[in-house]
């Protein structure tokens, strides 16, 4: 017989009153409610009562004498029930930008209305959106968050703070000192990468007032996840370890492991007896201080190579069955209920090593109902890399249940992309692939939050569907809910944005101008026309919404976003100028683009999120004394910035603070040059920014944002393609002075890599220098590099460069093209560097000078 629990709330003199014994299991779900309805005075009951089947997700409502009774399967099932009765009436939206529900004084009656999920869990986050996000999360944000996931129906998310807490503790017993432990540790907005093995040390150390405050964090975090029914996936331990333990083990055999060419951790394979010890004792050590769990996270092959034969070997698959076994084995040897959970990202991304038969191998040994694969990138497999999905192609992933996931936002990036349509049906071709194995779950994987909010929105809704959604009339409520209405200029608005920015996907959507200057000729961001005449359709029914908050945050993002667009065309304008060597005009435009920037800054210093200084107070409060202070800044300022290098400018922001006071005086510093003809160091002003400089400059806020959003878009009429009416092949230029050699670098689109057909130097000069080394880089490695030396044909001024790229490399954490040019004549030589595209157009890229 199945349990039934209920709870009602009834309105006496302005309260709410319990009238049920059985409170304990619907409290959380009740107080997530009364928060998120900003209002405890209306009537709601609530039953918890399992489903048809124990796995079974519903929820169930109806308004009967001004009372809304919510009946579902769980506490989460609960909140997710009463969001959608809010949606379903126009009653708000709950958002990281806002919530504006607002419920009736009395409810209308209304029919039951039931909704069965077609999955059993509700998965949300990334492991690296604990660096590209909640790094330096207080509890206050924390407990906002839950209530997001609650409210949107996610009953499994992941549960990583206080992971180094707990591995000190565990090697200190071993024997390793406070000094060693915490001198490997990286800073907090770097740790995601610690914990896969991508590095070590950066922006170090830790220290023990760390571990104790993320310690006291996470009691709170599991604690109200746990009351609510959630399913928190927590870590497990990897294998990464300070090399410090060799003096504790002498013949330790540890392999120094290597990431985009930068950086270094050193693994412990789990065939060694020190994996499972260290393992098993920090699980432990983890439910010793946090109670038990069900899912603990182990990945050991973030993006890196697998340390064994051969694919097709049977040393290979031998090694890998034994290497599985032993990983589960130190979880089962401490929690024997326990699962062992395990990202997916490699399956699409490293497809040339993540065959059938590998993860075949390395799962076999692994009961099927004590492991869950997250299949994390369904929108890379289609959008990106266009490729087989991971369940067709590893045909239901070995009867091992699995979740459903996409990753909607890389490095927390603020620029749009995104195909809607994909992220409200696509699920309905797992649900019906013959395939699908034991799909349990659903849910997103982003890298970074408090972004492009209608897209979470879609996901967490299509979540609870087996349905296709209608997404123009999705967006029709959506708007109604967000903005109170759906007026012809919010129509326009969508209409437009599904031509541009959420019709396509781009991999790592970021504007020319947040990249290094003259390292990218061309951004990443669908900013064609229809971007610009939605976001001035939105703009123009302003007014009709000046009383939404949600419209205000998001007229100031979208106004951003729009200038964003205007700026890149700006650039290469200015560029163009000079080029033709018109330093007036070139100086005019320039005065131009600092005011567009400087007002692109101003209007987000209303917006509730995108703002520098915002996440930097997050920093600043873990600090007990003015060296952390500094510390923790500086690690905030490059996690959103130069990130290592070499993956500079990944996280990409439109964040008022990082606007005025890093991209336009970066900029600034450019165009000085380009008028000086002197270079400018800019890893060396980059460094001093994040490592050195302490606070912001003062904001400039708008105080009246219609006016100005509407002022602006009218001032940036000029900027549009008329302004780039030379030949776009030739849009910059390199330079070398006689007798010199120079290293020369640019950045290619990781999407257009497996696109590029030549690489074309052209040379105006009659002196024409030797190209000493061209070589390709994707992720820190080498894919590509001429055999020897390049020269010019005596009558050409052409040089092009057949290249082939294998479709199996990737490059998402960045890919170069580095030149080394040696000019043996005594005179000077100038040119460009180009790349022919299949089926495209020739695009030339910009250089800048390394030093």
């Amino acid at each position: 017989m199945c349990k039934i629990f209920t709870l009602t709330l009834i309105c006496l003199s302005c309260c709410l009153t319990t009238i049920s014994a059985n409170t304990k299991e619907i409290k959380a779900a009740r107080e997530v409610i009364e928060r998120a309805a900003n209002n405890k005075n209306t009537p709601i009951e609530l039953t918890i009562e399992q489903g048809e089947t124990d796995t079974q997700t519903y929820f169930e409502y109806w308004v009967s004498g001004g009372v809304l009774s919510i009946k579902a399967s769980s506490q989460i099932a609960l909140c997710r029930g009463f969001y959608d009765y809010v949606k379903s009436n126009h009653f708000g939206i709950y958002s990281w930008s806002g919530n504006n529900i607002k419920l009736p004084e009395r409810l209308k009656d209304s029919p039951r209305k039931r909704v069965v999920s077609p999955f059993q869990y509700h998965y949300m986050s990334n492991v690296v959106v604990y660096g590209y996000t909640k790094p330096y999360w207080d509890w206050e944000r924390w407990s906002q968050e839950i209530d997001w996931l609650a409210i949107h129906g996610v009953d499994m998310p992941l549960a990583l703070v206080g992971t180094e807490a707990i591995l000190a503790r565990v090697w200190s017993r071993m024997g390793l000192t406070d000094d060693e432990i915490n001198n490997y540790f990286s800073g907090p907005a770097h740790l995601p990468w610690l914990r896969m093995g991508n590095l070590s040390k950066v922006d170090g150390p830790l220290n023990n007032h760390w571990h104790k405050g993320q310690i006291e964090l996470q009691h709170k975090i599991l604690n109200r996840m746990r009351s609510l029914g959630m399913k928190p996936i927590c870590p497990g331990f990897p294998g990464f370890l300070p090399e410090a333990f060799k003096r504790l083990y002498p013949d330790l055999e540890l392999v120094k492991t290597s990431w985009a060419g930068a950086f270094n951790n050193w693994m412990i394979s789990p065939e060694q007896d020190l994996f499972s010890t260290i393992g098993t004792e920090f699980i432990k050590e983890w439910e010793k201080e946090f109670g038990k769990n069900e899912h603990y996270l182990i990945d050991s092959f973030n993006e890196m190579e697998i340390p064994f034969p051969e694919k097709g070997t049977k040393e290979r698959y031998e090694l890998l069955t034994s290497y599985g076994d032993k990983v589960y084995n130190s979880i089962r040897n401490a929690n024997p209920n326990a699962k062992w959970v395990m990202q997916g990202w490699m399956f699409g991304y490293q497809r040339n090593i993540w065959d059938y038969e590998t993860l075949q191998s390395l799962v076999a040994k692994v009961p099927d109902n004590k492991m869950l694969l997250l299949d994390l990138a369904v929108d890379y497999n289609k959008h990106f890399w266009h490729s087989e999905t991971n369940w067709e192609f590893h045909r239901g992933f070995h009867n091992k249940p699995w979740i459903y996931s996409v990753i909607p936002n890389m490095g927390g990036k603020t620029g749009l992309t995104g195909v809607l349509e994909f992220y409200a049906n696509g699920h309905l071709e797992a649900l019906n692939s013959p395939n699908k194995g034991r799909l349990v779950g659903f849910g997103a994987a982003p890298e970074g939050i408090e972004n492009n909010e209608v897209i979470y929105e879609l996901i967490f809704d299509a979540g609870w569907k087996d349905t296709k959604i209608d997404l123009r009339e999705w967006l029709k409520e959506y708007s109604i809910n967000r903005y109170g209405g759906y007026s012809t200029g919010i129509h326009n608005y969508w209409t437009d944005m599904l031509g541009s920015v959420y019709g396509t996907f781009t991999d790592h959507p970021r504007y020319n101008w947040q990249f290094r200057p003259a390292l990218m000729s061309n951004g990443s961001i669908n900013i064609n026309d229809d971007f610009f005449s939605g976001i001035e359709s939105f703009i123009s029914d302003a007014p009709l919404y000046k009383d939404s908050p949600l419209y205000m945050a998001d007229l100031a993002e979208m106004t951003a976003l729009y200038l964003g667009g205007k700026v890149e065309l700006l650039i290469k304008a200015i560029d163009k100028e000079y080029i033709k060597a018109d330093t007036i005009r070139a100086i005019k435009l320039e005065k131009d683009f600092e005011h567009i920037m400087l007002t692109m800054d101003a209007l987000l210093e209303s917006h509730p999120n995108l703002r520098l200084q915002r996440w930097m107070d997050f920093a600043h409060k873990h600090a007990i004394n003015e060296e952390q202070y500094k510390r923790y800044e500086s690690n905030a300022k490059r996690i959103v910035t130069i990130w290592g290098p070499p993956i500079d400018d990944y996280s990409a922001r439109v964040w008022s603070g990082l606007i005025r006071d890093y991209y336009l005086p970066r900029w600034q510093h450019y165009f000085a040059s380009r008028k000086s003809g002197k270079g400018f160091n800019f890893a060396m002003w980059e460094n001093s920014w994040v490592e050195h400089s302490v606070g912001l400059s003062k904001a400039i806020a708008t105080d009246d944002l219609i006016n100005t959003a509407r002022t602006i878009v009218d001032y940036t009429a000029f900027i549009d393609d008329n302004m780039l009416s030379i030949n776009q092949n030739i849009i910059g230029d390199w330079s070398i002075e006689s007798g010199k050699d120079k290293l020369i670098t640019v950045s290619i689109p990781s999407d257009k890599l497996h696109k590029i057909k030549n690489i074309t130097l052209t040379s105006s000069a009659e002196a024409k220098p030797t190209i000493a080394k061209l070589e390709l880089m994707a992720d820190g490695k080498s894919i590509y590099k001429t055999p020897s030396e390049l020269t010019w044909a005596a009558d050409k001024n052409i040089l092009t460069i057949p290249v082939t790229i294998a479709n199996d490399i990737r490059g998402n954490n960045g890919v170069e093209l580095i030149l080394e040019l040696i000019n043996k004549s005594n005179l000077d030589s100038s040119g460009d560097i180009g790349l022919d595209f299949e089926s495209m157009k020739t695009i030339s890229l910009v250089h800048f000078d390394l030093y």
